[in-house]
């Protein structure tokens, strides 16, 4: 079982960090393990990916170890998948002061996560927006159909690091686990299927990777699997424009050419 339940920091500049939350397996997820991060600029947060159930306890202390949770300003949720959105009414009552930005094709999903939003949800528009975080900008970037219709990574423009969703994810074998991609040809053995079954497109996850290398991230932190940085981001953006995914690949595995 794997667990490592400290927080690490991803970026710190003294007034703006950004940290990686710990992680912990559970047999049911059969190796896909999950990343939560929490971005700080001055006296504001935002909780990226929060996480379900199973996750909350530990992704909430370490949270409350870095900054009380009335300061988290955003609770930033890339779809409508469970394993990110399960734990909303626990966060709804630990950071009161917080709006949930989701895809507007989900907002009418949260009363079904038994949370009745009062005026504390922002639907991100299809074409995405920005997010004023203290003296700083999240990006909401458009990700739609990789692997949900509506999608989106978020960018940090002051760190540098896009928070890629299921962009990126990786199945580890059993008791395998790192945090940061070393040997790149080895860790896309682990992405390989993943990405050809959940990424929907190829001309969708073409388009996303040539919005991303209009932004140059510094990191590349998905969902799932391990963070990309150094000369691994733009191999794994090489690597993405190579595939193809999703339907073109199933409609001549299952429906014949």
């Amino acid at each position: 079982m794997i667990k490592n339940m400290n927080s690490y920091p991803l970026y710190d500049d003294g007034e703006h960090r950004v940290y990686w939350l710990g992680i912990e397996e559970s047999e049911d997820e059969k190796g896909i393990l999950t990343n939560q991060y929490l971005v700080i600029d001055g006296s504001e947060a935002a909780l990226i990916e929060p996480g379900g159930f199973f996750v909350f306890s530990r992704v909430l202390k370490n949270v409350t170890s870095l900054v009380p949770p009335t300061q988290i300003k955003y609770l930033m949720y890339s779809h409508q998948d469970p394993d990110v959105v399960a734990g909303l009414n626990l966060w709804f009552e630990y950071a009161p002061l917080a709006k949930v930005a989701v895809s507007e094709l989900w907002v009418r999903f949260i009363p079904h996560m038994a949370v009745l939003s009062a005026g504390r949800t922002i639907g991100i528009p299809d074409k995405g927006m920005d997010f004023q975080l203290g003296s700083s900008k999240i990006k909401a970037i458009p990700s739609h159909y990789l692997h949900s219709p509506g999608n989106f990574s978020f960018y940090d423009e002051k760190s540098g690091i896009l928070f890629s969703t299921d962009i990126g994810a990786a199945a580890f074998p059993e008791g395998e686990w790192y945090l940061f991609v070393e040997d790149f040809d080895e860790h896309a053995k682990h992405m390989e299927g993943f990405h050809r079954r959940y990424m929907s497109s190829t001309k969708a996850l073409r388009a996303w990777v040539r919005s991303v290398r209009r932004l140059n991230p510094k990191v590349i932190a998905p969902q799932h699997g391990a963070i990309f940085r150094d000369e691994n981001v733009g191999k794994f953006l090489d690597w993405l424009e190579s595939m193809e995914v999703g339907i073109d690949v199933f409609e001549k595995e299952f429906y014949g050419d």
